[in-house]
């Protein structure tokens, strides 16, 4: 029977070679020689709420350089007038956020202070980006050139000849809500702010920016706006300044703006440790730096548009999160606080949600030392403001998700040996998160449902329940919150047990088994339980009553600590592989893989979460559901879907599925490209599937990664030859499914031999992932 059903599997996927377009064949094109950032496209994903940005910046910068067109988070790709280039963006969030100080060059008397009546005019027929660079020229005959450092961003324009050449810079515009400006103008080269914003899907907030510009060459006037009242003259105000120019002689006007969070004497002194360079200095220090960073992932193999694709997911995954800190080490703490980062880089922006399942996992294994920090400074966080965060933005809280995402965050963190020399703090803090909830007086929510959870074993949905303080509320979600809950108890046992806290592992490991307390045997599906403990809402599963942003269809395979024993509720691994089969459309898939996942698994928009039975590959939820295959004995189907679902991917500006979410999507092209993924989000568990390319090598931080570099092999790999026929570590035969993070650190090659057929390779009870006990 089973190799009766692979036969027809591969020549179904024979059939369907031509259509897997993420996958090309070996022997395509391949550049072997020029620059990794050449290959990088930032338009990627700035169509069709991707919500990407093009412009400037450096891995982890502060400062992210970048026009905004009106869309809500900054660029749209599809609209034809920026309104001003802007110090602040995060790449594929679903909300509106940053946006602060939006600058914009024009020409002429200023008569607008309204940014969506001055915005200027441009099309994609003049304008260019690659990574710390982006180019526009304007309808005004403006050329606007930006680049970045990691605290400051650098901006040039190129009049027209004219007497009155400006420059506008409005500090009382943003892509959020801005509840106070303040402008200076200190002396003929130098303008300082103070914007005041709050926002983020919800009114949170609010947070200070600090910022000041220097320009390279003094202004010939100036003046200030409150409101639509412009005063020529004026040196302070609270809505924006314009400074003008002659450009009759030299036609070219160079800015350095410096951010701080922390007082204008931080942005000052940003100014002072990263200005006072040429923008040709800083654009090809800034490239400089992007080239180091791609260049610890090379592949060869596939043609342009993969590497294309896989190198703008790369450079994605790399713009978050972000430098929090001054240069001087000071940093903004979520006690409203100035304190020192001490031996350590502070980071902020936590979109943990997303990023626990795909992106911290890749940071720690290819920017360990980065990511080290950014641990550190999550731990920081509660150190300094009482609470683990949920969803950060710069120093405040915004509530935002549900469930417990920051355990499995540490917790990767801990696994990847990131953690050496604070485990203990950082323990304390996640099992403080783990056992209780915040105080009234702290901003943040955490287990908002932690009593009913711990006392009952489930969180349960209540619709109409106001939220205890602003942002989501995980009462509002209480069947996909119990799974989050009980996937972070899963993840905190293993690290409570290996640093000698065996009754807490004893109790986290029980209580990471509630995820049965939702299940509904009536249904054979996870469902929501009111307060009372009944089953509520409706029964049709596709409907996602209690799931946050995803459907039980989808939520089902979210218990990575357990698969056998979810597995073992539906009835077995036949049952399991049905309904699999099911959820992905498999039949469909085989005939035709790129259509079935645009037409079948994407419906609707990128915010189309509810109503569906199938695959979404646009949202978190099931982004590790590909890959539960392995545990079913079936893992030549993991390599089918994951293939299929690369077909999304791709090098234009539609080319990302769904919001990017700081990086998220695009860490999973990453990992699922080289056929390595963390399919235990907080373990050490990495899941294996047919890499796309031919090679990859890994070039590793050995004070993390003893071997230096890791070496992924596939020779032949295509959309024919697919299915892996056996693997190899180190040159000895590997039958399981999976690596641990322990056997990576030594691992110097990781061999895939692939083939037209599915084989027995992986199928066995002791080739599947483990349990978490």
């Amino acid at each position: 029977m089973r190799g009766t059903r692979r036969t027809r599997l591969c020549l179904a996927w024979v059939m369907a070679a031509s259509a897997l377009i993420a996958t090309p064949a070996a022997g395509a094109a391949e550049r072997t020689d020029g620059h990794l950032t050449d290959l990088v496209n930032p338009f990627i994903g700035s169509q069709d709420e991707g919500n990407t940005f093009p412009g400037a910046a450096v891995p982890f910068g502060m400062v992210q350089l970048s026009p905004d067109t009106g869309h809500n988070t900054g660029y749209d790709y599809t609209q034809s007038r920026i309104r001003g280039f802007s110090l602040v963006h995060l790449s594929g969030v679903g909300c509106r956020i940053g946006g602060d100080l939006p600058v914009l060059p024009t020409t002429g008397d200023v008569e607008q202070t309204d940014d969506a009546k001055y915005a200027a005019s441009f099309t994609h027929d003049d304008e260019a980006a690659s990574p710390g660079y982006y180019r526009v020229g304007l309808g005004s005959g403006i050329r606007a050139e930006l680049t970045a450092s990691a605290r400051t961003g650098v901006q040039r324009y190129t009049f027209p000849a004219t007497t009155k050449a400006n420059v506008l810079l409005n500090a009382a515009q943003s892509l959020h809500r801005t509840s106070g400006g303040k402008v200076e103008i200190l002396d003929d080269r130098t303008v300082r702010t103070e914007i005041t914003g709050h926002g983020f899907c919800r009114d949170t907030g609010p947070y200070t920016v600090y910022t000041i510009t220097r320009f390279s060459r003094p202004f010939t006037a100036y003046g200030t706006w409150d409101g639509a009242t412009v005063t020529a003259g004026s040196r302070s105000g609270h809505g924006g300044a314009y400074v003008r120019f002659d450009t009759t002689g030299d036609r070219t006007v160079e800015a350095t703006t410096a951010l701080s969070y922390v007082d204008p004497a931080g942005a000052a002194g940003n100014l002072r440790a990263e200005g006072g360079r040429s923008f040709d200095t800083v654009r090809r220090a800034a490239r400089e730096r992007w080239e180091a960073r791609l260049a610890g992932v090379r592949v060869r193999g596939g043609g342009d548009t993969l590497r294309r694709t896989f190198y703008s997911s790369l450079y994605r995954s790399y713009l978050a999160p972000n430098i929090g800190g001054d240069a001087d080490g000071r940093y903004f703490g979520w006690d409203r606080r100035v304190h020192h980062a001490n031996g350590f880089t502070y980071y902020q922006n936590w979109s943990l949600w997303d990023t626990y399942r795909t992106q911290a996992q890749l940071l720690a294994l290819l920017a360990p030392r980065e990511a080290r920090d950014m641990a550190r400074s999550v731990v920081a966080i509660d150190e300094d403001g009482g609470w683990l965060p949920k969803w950060g933005y710069g120093p405040v809280e915004t509530n935002v998700m549900s469930g417990d995402p920051v355990t499995p965050f540490l917790t990767t963190a801990y696994q990847m040996g990131l953690l050496k020399g604070f485990e203990e703090r950082a323990y304390r803090a996640l099992r403080k998160n783990a056992d209780g909830v915040p105080p009234a007086a702290n901003p943040g929510i955490g287990r908002e449902a932690n009593a009913e959870y711990i006392k009952y074993g489930f969180a349960p949905f209540e619709k109409d329940r106001p939220p205890a303080k602003m942002g989501d509320s995980d009462y509002h979600h209480g069947a996909s919150v119990t799974l989050e809950y009980a996937l972070a108890d899963a993840m905190l046992a293993q690290m409570a047990r290996g640093l000698g806290h065996d009754a807490d592992a004893a109790r986290y490991a029980a209580r990471s088994r509630n995820y049965r307390t939702v299940f509904d045997p009536s249904t054979g599906f996870f469902r929501a339980r009111d307060a009372s403990g009944a089953f509520t809402g409706s029964t049709d599963p596709a409907l996602g009553t209690g799931f946050h942003e995803g459907t039980a269809w989808q939520y089902q395979w979210l218990v990575p600590q357990d698969l056998a024993g979810m597995i073992g509720l539906i009835g077995g691994k036949r049952a399991a592989d049905d309904r699999l089969d099911s959820f992905f459309a498999y039949d469909r898939l085989l005939a035709d893989p790129a259509r079935t996942a645009r037409e079948v698994w994407v419906h609707g928009d990128a915010y189309a979460y509810y109503n569906a039975a199938v695959y979404n590959p646009m949202n978190e939820p099931d982004l590790i559901a590909p890959y539960t295959y392995l545990a079913t004995g079936q893992p030549w189907k993991t390599t089918d879907v994951v293939h299929a679902a690369l077909t999304l991917f791709t090098d234009g500006p539609t080319g990302m599925t769904g919001n990017d979410d700081l990086g998220t999507m695009s860490a999973w092209n990453v990992l699922s490209s080289i056929g390595l993924f963390p399919i235990q989000p907080g373990y050490d568990t990495w899941g294996l599937s047919t890499p796309v390319f031919d090679r990859v090598d890994l070039i590793l931080d050995r004070r993390y990664w003893p071997s230096g570099g890791l070496t992924i092999t596939a020779p032949g790999t295509s959309a024919a030859d697919r299915y892996v026929q056996n693997v190899r570590v180190d040159g000895s035969a590997h039958g399981r499914t999976y690596l641990t993070t322990r056997a990576l650190r030594s691992l110097r090659s990781l061999a895939f031999t692939v083939g037209p057929r599915p084989s027995e390779w992986g199928t066995s009870a002791q080739a599947a992932p483990p349990v978490l006990k």
